[in-house]
């Protein structure tokens, strides 16, 4: 017997039907002798529509109360799930999160995990019970509700998967594994049998839409294993794990885009110690992201640096930096909108010179300018002008051997939730 955490995505139970078959699949598990915990997300578009509701109310509501209504969506989730397994002839309870043991920190709409107690799972298994979980939801020490954010579900269900010592979290989405890039942009996509948490961290940081990172976070740190399988079809898989088996002759395991980049420059800036700090301090505090930085040498005392960041959040940041001129001494600055930033991502590329050569060699073929680069040991990014963007992942593709012979992808857009 087995205990197994499945976590199933908005678009998987978006409707009666859905619902239904994601229902008589679950208990297909059970029957087989499996104990059998599963996390959903909210409906279909149901999280949109209370968005839309709040906005047609208040345009700015407080944190707090978003959240209780952002729990709205997943409570509705598990009750209809546990429904239909009812009707189907089996035994299920529903448990929100802070019924399941979720504990958070108070960060609303981007809380943390601190704690899990998940006595009243094993309760509800221990009675036959399907135990239910609503995703993306905890409660704080002072009995708040919070929300985890974006990805929120699949770090509901990793976590839930080592707090309970699951043998393995099976991640249903509408796609049926992991692939090498998007196959949307890239009809041959290979779908990937392995990947290591390393490189799917990597891919989900630079813009796979398929895991979010904080959950492969989660399965690294605690071991468990994972499986991203489509929740449409009976098709074995891609396995994340700690030591993925690497193809042979395969460098590059896959390559991701994020089509929202923007890049700040911050010319003339006094080569004083502490400016970098002063900036990107501010900017954290203010709750931005800052991905790559470039400084220039510096010339007569003063340097140049650029940033990039998420294009959301270009306007904030400029008024960020606007705030800090006490402290830093700075001649002006200049952003650009509509990059985007294209990666590839390979544990082979520590230990094959050349990779990222070819990389730029592919791109400038293409008669496409490279704006920024990153690099790490298991992969390299380019930032580029938007427009380019789907004929340099095609090229990246094909340089890296990545194509396979036929299309193979099944699903539609990736869930995020």
């Amino acid at each position: 017997m087995s205990l197994i955490v499945m976590k199933f995505g908005g678009s998987s139970v978006g409707t009666p039907e859905r619902m239904l078959r994601v229902a008589k699949r679950i208990l297909e598990r059970q029957q087989a002798g499996n104990d059998i915990v599963v996390v959903v997300s909210a409906m279909g578009d149901t999280t949109d529509d209370l968005i839309d509701q709040s906005k047609g109310l208040n345009l700015n509501p407080p944190a707090r109360e978003m959240d209780m209504l952002m729990t709205v969506g997943e409570q509705i989730s598990i009750a209809l799930l546990a429904m239909t397994i009812h009707q189907l002839g089996g035994k299920a309870m529903s448990l929100t999160g802070w019924q399941a043991g979720m504990k958070t920190n108070e960060v609303h709409g981007k809380a943390k995990i601190t704690d899990i107690d998940p006595s009243r799972i094993f309760k509800a298994l221990e009675a036959g019970n399907v135990a239910v979980v609503a995703g993306f939801q905890g409660m704080s020490e002072d009995g708040e509700i919070t929300t985890l954010g974006r990805g929120g579900s699949d770090t509901t269900a990793v976590a839930l998967a080592a707090a309970v010592k699951a043998d393995v979290c099976e991640i249903y989405t509408d796609v049926d594994g992991v692939y090498s890039t998007d196959p949307r942009v890239v009809k041959n996509a290979r779908k990937l049998n392995e990947i290591s948490y390393d490189e799917m961290l990597e891919l989900a940081n630079l813009g796979a839409a398929v895991l979010h990172p904080r959950a492969v976070e989660y399965a690294k740190h605690y071991n468990v294993k994972l499986v991203v399988r489509s929740s449409f079809t009976q098709n074995e898989g891609t396995s994340v794990k700690e030591d993925a088996v690497m193809e042979q002759g395969v460098v590059v395991r896959g390559i991701a885009f994020d089509k929202n980049v923007a890049r700040i420059s911050i010319m003339g800036v006094e080569d004083v110690p502490g400016v970098l700090a002063n900036v990107f301090g501010a900017l954290a505090n203010n709750g931005i992201d800052v991905d790559i930085i470039v400084q220039s040498g510096v010339q007569d005392g003063k340097a140049d640096f650029s940033f990039t960041l998420s294009g959301d959040d270009r306007e904030k940041a400029i008024e960020v930096i606007e705030g800090v001129r006490s402290l830093v001494t700075y001649r002006e600055t200049t952003s650009e909108s509509g990059l985007v930033k294209v990666s590839i991502v390979g544990a082979g590329m520590v230990s094959n010179p050349g990779v990222a050569a070819q990389m730029f060699s592919a791109i400038s073929t293409l008669g496409v300018s490279i704006k920024m680069v990153s690099t790490s040991e298991i992969k390299c990014s380019c930032v580029i002008a938007a427009e380019p963007l789907h004929e340099v992942v095609r090229a990246l593709h094909s340089a890296y051997g990545l194509d396979t012979t036929e299309q193979v992808y099944v699903g539609g857009p990736s869930e995020r939730r």
